[in-house]
């Protein structure tokens, strides 16, 4: 099957973080509106999202943080933990949905429907630990993504390749002490970023040292710094840890024209890290690639560059 997947659902609107906040509804409005007027849908397989259940939450979440939330998003909360993080009633419920479409992704694919897939959900994950929501996410999608691909599907080892300009802190958190999933993210200095993680000396803990892996920028790299990493770091890990499936926290607020960082990358080098890790899927994961949607505030920005993105991933 060499159809790409395509995560999607209007409900994912009905999240609301507050007035003037950078994580807003038109952010996926944008993906979608680009994706269906330049026609890009027709070559897609549209794969309907379902609220995950909790106890598929609970192998990385806390329950008393689980129940927090629900709680918090019933009480007509503004915000949960952190003002960052806000809420409205829906947020619990569409937080469940983004995991569930990252879920209802992963099925499609191994089920032979989608080679792989693009899942344009929010809230977005990365930031969001075992009892705490951080940096504008709940559940983290793509750590429960992997686990899920493991315990679901029985797939042994699950790479998660993170370029979003800030540290997916919840990930490393969540997996730190795992030794079949691989993490590797690439972010702003921490010194000079939220959220003030992700040094090269973290690498894991226990059974999991070595498994993390962590490449920080000095503000105002570019294309070239990425690319080096890239070449010399990244694939090199991949090959060697020979995972049965690759995710991506695909994060877009590296780019110049994204005020969220002070990283200067271009359209043009998303295009290129997708399309190496596509190749690597292609020739050491079976084809088997599920994207995630993470941060991009500039809604041209991200509208372009996941555009390129998904035309990456659906090429023959």
């Amino acid at each position: 099957m060499a159809i790409t997947g395509y995560v999607y659902n209007q409900r994912y609107l009905l999240h609301n973080s507050g007035p003037d906040h950078p994580e807003r509804p038109e952010r996926v409005r944008a993906i979608h509106r680009r994706v269906m007027f330049s026609g890009l849908i027709n070559q897609l397989r549209l794969i309907e999202p379902y609220e995950a259940s909790l106890a598929w939450i609970a192998r990385l979440h806390d329950p008393d943080y689980i129940e927090r939330f629900r709680t918090a998003c019933q009480d007509g909360r503004d915000f949960l933990d952190e003002p960052d993080n806000g809420i409205c009633k829906e947020s619990f419920d569409i937080a469940r949905l983004a995991v569930g479409g990252v879920f209802a992704a992963c099925d499609a694919m191994m089920r032979g429907e989608v080679r792989n897939a693009f899942c344009a959900v929010r809230p977005a994950g990365h930031h969001a630990e075992r009892a705490q929501a951080r940096g504008f996410c709940f559940f983290n999608n793509v750590a429960l993504g992997a686990k899920y691909l493991q315990e679901k599907h029985g797939l042994a080892r699950i790479a998660i390749v993170d370029w979003d300009a800030h540290h997916g802190n919840g990930t490393q958190h969540l997996l730190e002490e795992d030794p079949t999933v691989l993490f590797i993210s690439l972010h702003e200095d921490p010194s000079a970023c939220y959220p003030g993680t992700g040094w090269p000396s973290e690498r894991g803990t226990g059974a999991g040292l070595g498994y993390t892996l962590n490449f920080p920028f000095p503000p105002y790299s570019r294309d070239p710094d990425y690319l080096e990493v890239m070449d010399e770091e990244v694939l090199p890990a991949l090959e060697g840890f020979q995972p049965d499936c690759l995710l991506i926290s695909a994060g877009f607020d590296a780019h110049a024209r994204d005020a969220m960082s002070r990283l200067r990358l271009s359209r043009r080098v998303y295009k290129i890290m997708a399309a190496l890790l596509f190749t690597f899927a292609q020739e050491f994961c079976q084809g088997r690639l599920i994207s995630v949607l993470e941060g991009g505030y500039n809604l041209e920005v991200l509208e372009d560059c996941v555009f390129d993105h998904i035309r990456v991933l659906s090429s023959r």
